[in-house]
């Protein structure tokens, strides 16, 4: 569904002015002539506005003051307000009371599209945000499938949970290791205790013993004060050492000492700190190699390796496919305030196909993508990347807006090229959720020239 979009203005061609611009954007428009109107429209339960427009200089009732009842029954409804007579004060004024913005009149129409597309953007991803976090990150850490391997896999989870003993997920890049340490940790009696995230292989190697002790102020250049570690921080909790295999061996060792005693003292300082921590390892290499190579020191490995867990590659599980597609597509959907998607059979069947190199993390981005770059109720196989169709079908995709094969095109020339240019600005505008600015952009035509070119095409837009 295309955002809707609230004007409240009492001149008529200012509204009038308004709402064709933002039709030309996909927007969906509604109309207050004063503050009054505005506000019933919005506590209207038929409506479901997105964003408001708002004059400040009306009659009776004012935008300052319709920004204040606004703010109080709509706290998460972003307000752009609009004046021809603004000063700094009045600005100032609206933006403490809640406004999102302040936009003087007469207004750049490219300045007012991207305040309205950033103001509906932030206000989803906070709701978005809210609602994950009021969820206990099901939808973000939640293990999808049904397979045999996958519910195998669960099934362990389940019982190392119940335990406190060190944890050891191995898996190729993008399976979901972050996800199965999540879920034990909320299966877990320690639940209610911090879960604690370190990537070893994104910290330098100088700076890895800070980050997971902490230092004292003066320990080193720059340490202007006392840093509290990763596990002083997971007291009580569970600490994920991720990509531990590309931990250093004078790293590993420090580990070792650590996980053996459960204290520790912090870089520059002499106290012991002792802590409770149940750590979870996770890894993209297998340690058993690493360790043969002289990378990993062995003793770590089975201090870790109490309960060795292995996330299967997406390849070894192409039945769970359609579950991730379908969970994937809600939940962009949702996160973009886009209507709920499909794919079509031959489409999906092309994703199972698929030998996912990515795994999991992968296909979650090719079906954002997908869902950010269609606007039909049903991604078909067109919408899929063409690498993919490649990969699957041995050969590329149709060129973009051709459909079928050419030799079988009747008409004029005069025609097949009205076809193709109908076939191809379609499906750019499609690629651009219906957005002219956008699409314009892309196709380096002027937006003026691309909106005559539609209007000639007789092109409907959703």
């Amino acid at each position: 569904m295309k955002p809707t979009i609230l004007i409240v203005d009492d001149e008529p061609a200012i509204r009038q002015s308004l709402r064709g611009l933002l039709e030309d954007e996909g927007y969906q428009v509604l109309e207050a002539k004063n503050g009054e109107e505005g506000l019933l429209t919005v506590r209207n339960e038929d409506h479901h506005i997105d964003a408001v427009l708002l004059d400040i200089w009306m009659g009776a009732v004012d935008g300052i003051e319709v920004l204040q009842s606004l703010r109080k029954s709509h706290p998460a409804l972003p307000i752009i307000m609009l004046s021809g007579h603004a000063n700094i004060e009045t600005a100032v004024k609206a933006t403490k009371l809640g406004a999102y913005h302040f936009v003087e009149k007469p207004f750049s129409a490219d300045t007012l599209l991207l305040t309205l597309r950033h103001a509906i953007r932030e206000t989803r991803l906070e709701t978005e945000n809210l609602r994950l976090k009021k969820d206990s990150g099901r939808d973000a850490h939640e293990i999808i499938g049904n397979s045999p391997v996958i519910t195998r896999m669960v099934e362990e989870v389940k019982r190392a949970a119940q335990s406190d003993a060190w944890v050891l997920i191995q898996g190729e890049n993008g399976t979901g290791k972050e996800a199965v340490a999540h879920l034990i940790h909320n299966l877990s009696a320690r639940a209610e205790g911090p879960f604690v995230e370190v990537n070893s292989a994104a910290i330098p190697e100088e700076l890895i013993e800070s980050e997971l002790f902490g230092h004292e102020a003066g320990a080193f250049t720059g340490a202007t004060g006392k840093k509290i570690g990763k596990f002083d921080q997971a007291n009580d909790g569970t600490l994920l050492l991720d990509e531990i295999g590309d931990m250093s061996l004078k790293t590993q060792a420090k580990i070792l000492r650590v996980l053996q005693e459960q204290r520790f003292e912090r870089v520059g300082g002499a106290k012991t700190i002792q802590v409770n921590v149940r750590v979870i390892a996770a890894s993209n290499k297998r340690l058993e190699d690493e360790i043969k190579a002289g990378a990993f020191r062995e003793d770590l490995y089975y201090r870790l390796a109490v309960l060795p867990l292995e996330v299967p590659p997406l390849r070894d599980r192409a039945g769970d496919v359609p579950l991730l597609v379908n969970h994937f597509l809600q939940f962009f959907t949702g996160v973009y305030g886009q209507k709920s998607r499909t794919l079509h059979p031959e489409a999906m069947g092309i994703l199972e196909r698929y030998q996912w190199p990515g795994n999991v993390r992968e296909l979650r981005n090719i079906v954002e993508r997908m869902v950010i770059m269609t606007s039909a109720r049903e991604i078909s196989r067109m919408d899929i990347p063409p690498a993919i169709l490649m990969a699957v079908e041995g050969r590329s995709a149709p060129p973009l807006g051709v459909q079928g094969d050419l030799t079988a095109l009747g008409g004029t020339y005069r025609e097949a090229k009205e076809a193709f240019e109908r076939g191809y600005v379609k499906a750019m505008l499609a690629r651009h959720g219906g957005n002219i600015s956008k699409t314009a952009e892309a196709i380096q035509l002027e937006r003026s020239n691309l909106h005559k070119k539609i209007k000639l095409l007789n092109i409907e837009l959703e």
